[in-house]
């Protein structure tokens, strides 16, 4: 079978809520990184074929064809179309499987994936909870899916704490994970190691960097004093991924493309996998597609060199960690969303982008990918650095 190739990854820097990015459209953001791949690349525009871009509150600024007005933000020609996908917090890395999956089947030869959200300007749930205020439905969760599993809503705050208790983390050990990440953020922007995936997004004049959510000044005291979301519970906004602005693109294409455009891949992708499961622990499945992906790519986890685990919550990757018998140490290690933000549909590329310019800086060879997302799915990628 063809193999599909990650030509660049780019992202922006995170802004937290209400921060830096605030003031930034969500299309004007994706098209940001939409020109930085142009710029890094050098590919004609319009050789682009498509671009399926992530998004998860498809609403107000990202509603009404939000990838295909990126593409009217950016220097793509109007001549490439473009798709708005939601896979939840997967719906970029989604993307990157879409486009991966264009390229391998010959269909289109280079595909751009990409993810944007400002949870800002267009707060997480608003697509839910507009309609509420106004009267209109009765939500996402009918009578027969509720008579089926017993709940009359699906919620990720509660699916969080229930692998904290069914895999036997307590808050000190989510707190001081959390730490972590922030040790890990703070000494990988310190050290530059974000320098060759980040791009500018110019806010008053300056260019926008630096991950906003990163506490250099982090302490066990202060992640354990924030109040807890569930009384008796064990799951903090400390703890949690943060909120977050931001955009990210990868450039995927084949071997054809390649060669006709003169393109040198900085990684190859060696399996894509999907799975779903239980939708109300719901966050628990990347433990199990890990296990599917690395079987059908023919390796062990011990043959991977860098993980990329969204810490949407701190048990995810602890969960996961334990299950496959992972080591620590190749885990986010340059931080997580707690530390760095989780801007919903733009995570998937986001950690893409680290993850191939981790592997590529440490001369390192396979890497993997995976998320939880809501209802219950799960996206897992390894990647091949070249």
């Amino acid at each position: 079978m063809p193999d599909a190739y990650i030509v660049d990854a780019v992202r922006t820097a995170g802004g937290r809520r209400n921060g830096r990015l605030a003031g930034v459209h969500p299309a004007d953001l994706a098209a940001i990184v939409l020109n930085a791949l142009l710029d890094r690349t050098g590919i004609d525009p319009a050789a682009v074929e498509d671009v399926i871009t992530g998004c998860v509150t498809q609403a107000g600024e990202q509603s009404f064809a939000f990838g295909r007005n990126a593409v009217f933000a950016s220097r793509l020609p109007d001549s490439v179309p473009a798709v708005t996908i939601d896979r939840q917090c997967g719906s970029s890395q989604q993307a990157i499987q879409f486009a991966a999956q264009a390229v391998m089947s010959g269909t289109q030869d280079v595909v751009i994936a990409a993810g944007a959200e400002s949870m800002s300007r267009v707060p997480m749930f608003t697509n839910l909870s507009l309609h509420r205020q106004a009267g209109i439905g009765t939500g996402p969760v009918s009578e027969s899916i509720a008579a089926r599993f017993g709940v009359a809503e699906f919620s990720q705050f509660h699916g969080a704490e229930m692998i904290a208790r069914k895999h036997g983390f307590d808050r000190d050990a989510l707190d001081r994970y959390a730490l972590e990440s922030h040790r890990r953020a703070a000494a990988a922007t310190e050290a530059g190691a974000f320098t060759h995936e980040i791009a500018a997004v110019i806010v008053d004049g300056e260019p926008h960097l630096r991950d906003e959510g990163i506490r250099y000044d982090a302490t066990l005291e202060g992640i354990g004093a924030v109040r807890l979301l569930q009384e008796g519970g064990v799951i903090s906004a400390a703890n949690a991924s943060q909120i977050c602005d931001g955009a990210s693109a990868v450039l995927v294409v084949n071997e054809r493309a390649l060669k006709a455009h003169g393109l040198t891949p900085m990684a190859r992708i060696v399996d894509m996998t999907v799975t779903a499961g239980d939708p109300v622990i719901m966050l628990e499945e990347p433990l199990f597609a890990t296990d599917k992906s690395l079987r059908k790519a023919g390796l062990s986890i011990d043959d991977i060199d860098l993980y990329e685990v969204n810490e949407a919550f701190a048990p995810v990757p602890l969960a996961w960690l334990g299950h496959v018998g992972a080591d620590p140490a190749r885990l986010n290690v340059n931080g997580g969303a707690i530390a760095l933000g989780h801007p919903l549909g733009a995570s998937g590329t986001k950690l893409m982008a680290t993850l191939v310019h981790a592997l590529r800086a440490r001369g390192k060879r396979y890497g993997l990918q995976t998320m939880c997302e809501g209802g219950g799915i799960a996206n897992v990628t390894i990647i091949e650095a070249l």
